[in-house]
């Protein structure tokens, strides 16, 4: 194969979470114009029961948008929270971060992914990510290293990738590149010999 071709969640962004405080401290200033109207010191167990009635509709409209970027952030956070690998016969391992919902791919079709490749270090060497556009291949007739054939299609254990799906695939050298490398000028190699590789797959679906 001529190429190295072969996702995801996130956190809440600096502006939400500069919201998120906002809404707060807007909470606590009302609890506190409360107390010195009744002249009674509030526990932080009543800050977190304010009654409805005390807020108007854009503190309601706020409130809201509030628990739908924390339930949001609480998804990303599962998505993202590392895995426990299951390794097939082969050494093929895979960890499922999101099951997906459709169709799973068939040998000889066009199919579409996003990916992200690292080296056991961490280190990045390809992304599709970074190039806003994912790879294009058909699955299951060697355009791609074979730990990306199994670990979509399925086998040895592997169960099939669904449409929709993301997936981290841990692949031995002998279904990579093997004591060859990738990548390899002068002397360097940007996958060296005998590397064990690390790929984020999600599965978009049939091209």
């Amino acid at each position: 194969m001529s190429s190295l071709g072969f996702s995801v969640g996130t956190c809440s962004p600096p502006s939400e979470q500069r919201k998120c405080r906002s809404f707060v401290s807007s909470s606590l200033t009302k609890a506190e114009a409360i107390n010195l109207r009744s002249k009674q010191k509030v526990s932080d167990h009543e800050l977190s029961f304010v009654q409805p009635a005390s807020y108007g509709r854009r503190e309601a409209v706020i409130g809201f948008g509030f628990c739908i970027s924390l339930v949001d952030s609480i998804s990303a956070l599962a998505e993202t929270t590392s895995c426990e690998f299951s390794v097939s016969p082969s050494g093929l391992a895979f960890c499922d971060k999101v099951v997906g919902y459709g169709p799973a791919a068939v040998k000889g079709q066009l199919i579409k992914a996003h990916y992200v490749g690292k080296l056991e270090n961490g280190k990045v060497f390809d992304s599709s990510y970074n190039r806003g556009k994912p790879l294009t291949f058909r699955i299951g007739v060697g355009e791609v290293i074979k730990g990306w054939d199994q670990g979509i299609l399925g086998s040895d254990g592997v169960p099939a990738m669904l449409t929709g799906g993301k997936r981290t695939l841990k692949i031995p050298p002998e279904l990579a590149y093997g004591d060859r490398g990738a990548g390899c000028k002068g002397g360097s190699c940007l996958i060296p010999p005998a590397s064990v590789l690390l790929f984020d797959i999600e599965f978009i679906g049939k091209a």
